[in-house]
């Protein structure tokens, strides 16, 4: 899974001089280049994850990482901005085999609360890597040229895939094989809608997600251009990464002590609560000190750290017997509202970052209504 993250995170110091070197005529366009590769990464599962249902666990992750190096280097030749969003929509695909199939690979083996739990300790590998990827992004870059990220990219997929291959068994027994069909898709798709708690949480992922987003394609923009702190942006960006880890961290305990509701819905609350805040104190759009920024981002993500893995695990909980399709189709619905929702909030984020914390406030407000839904259901 961390992969897709140094996919995405490496590329952020770069995203001015690759605009330059492919001719992008806004800055906003830029934020695509981050962007487009969710749409990959929501498209993919559904090929993958039935697939995985059929063939196995572990070949669908060797398709996705062969598609994925295919891809770099349709980046590292790019010459135009749509060859380059073509590549990295293809990254996304490529990616979104490991990462859907490690999800079903956990339901394979876990449930409840321990499979949240697993899940925790899993995505702060996942949220880890943002911690170097910008970091080692720009030392790529300044050092080399941004091609190079992309080589480093293909290197590391190339080490993960060697080891998966010595050290992660087979999940998926033959007996419990289906073979792939578009009756017994239709049917798994129809299975995952009507389970109303799969899909509550799975809309709220959608909304976190898309938040999450905008803060992704966006957050270079805002530290170096906006802040004019290029050299620092690497170390704010790692910084903020470890907010997040530090509560997925505590998550794998504090799960099993309170549960993964109580746990989503106190940080749904302090996630729109320091959103509304930071709306009210800053309203009209100039951006205050960087530090008081960097503290409320610190805020919000350390309420997201609680939220990821725990929201995934409910969702999938219903749907265990067709874990492969039901992370399939739950991803991939979650990321298609997540991309267009990152895409019409950041081409507000030009010269503050005021309108990004209305955008955090108004997905969280709209989560809350969804998970008040489905309390009051069960």
């Amino acid at each position: 899974m961390s992969v897709a993250a140094l996919a995405i995170d490496a590329l952020l110091p770069a995203l001015d001089i690759i605009g330059l070197a492919i001719g992008t005529e806004n800055s906003s366009d830029n934020q695509l280049l981050v962007i487009m590769i969710f749409l990959g990464l929501g498209v993919g599962p559904l090929l993958f994850g039935p697939l995985s249902d059929s063939l196995g666990r572990k070949p669908i992750v060797y398709m996705g990482f062969v598609l994925f190096i295919v891809a770099s280097f349709i980046c590292i030749n790019a010459t135009s901005l749509e060859m380059m969003i073509l590549g990295r929509v293809l990254q996304g695909i490529g990616l979104s085999a490991p990462r859907t199939i490690s999800i079903a690979i956990i339901r394979d083996m876990y449930s409840g609360d321990y499979m949240a739990r697993i899940m925790s300790f899993v995505t702060v590998v996942f949220i880890l890597i943002p911690v170097i990827a910008p970091l080692l992004g720009k030392f790529v870059l300044d050092h080399y040229n941004w091609q190079g990220i992309f080589y480093i990219q293909v290197l590391i997929s190339i080490l993960v895939s060697f080891w998966f291959w010595r050290q992660q068994p087979e999940t998926l027994a033959i007996a419990d094989r289906v073979k792939p069909s578009f009756p017994i898709f239709k049917n798994g798709f129809k299975e995952v809608l009507k389970q109303k708690k799969t899909m509550g949480y799975t809309l709220i992922t959608g909304f976190v997600s898309g938040a999450f987003f905008v803060y992704l394609s966006s957050s270079q923009q805002i530290f170096e251009i906006q802040y004019n702190l290029k050299e620092e942006f690497p170390f704010i960006f790692a910084g903020l990464a470890i907010s997040i880890g530090a509560a997925i961290f505590l998550n794998g305990s504090l799960v099993l002590k309170y549960g993964t509701e109580k746990l989503i819905t106190f940080s749904l609350l302090g996630f729109f609560g320091i959103s509304i805040l930071y709306s009210i104190l800053f309203f009209g759009g100039t951006n205050p000190p960087v530090s008081i920024v960097i503290l409320f981002f610190a805020m919000l993500f350390f309420m997201l750290g609680f939220l990821f893995g725990n929201l995934r695990a409910l969702a999938m909980e219903p749907v265990g017997h067709i874990a492969g399709m039901a992370a399939a189709i739950t991803g991939f619905i979650s990321t298609i509202m997540a991309v267009p929702i990152s895409i019409y909030i950041g081409s507000f984020v030009v010269d503050s970052a005021f309108p990004l914390f209305v955008g955090f406030a108004i997905c969280s407000f709209i989560s809350l209504l969804i998970l008040l839904f489905l309390k009051r259901s069960k």
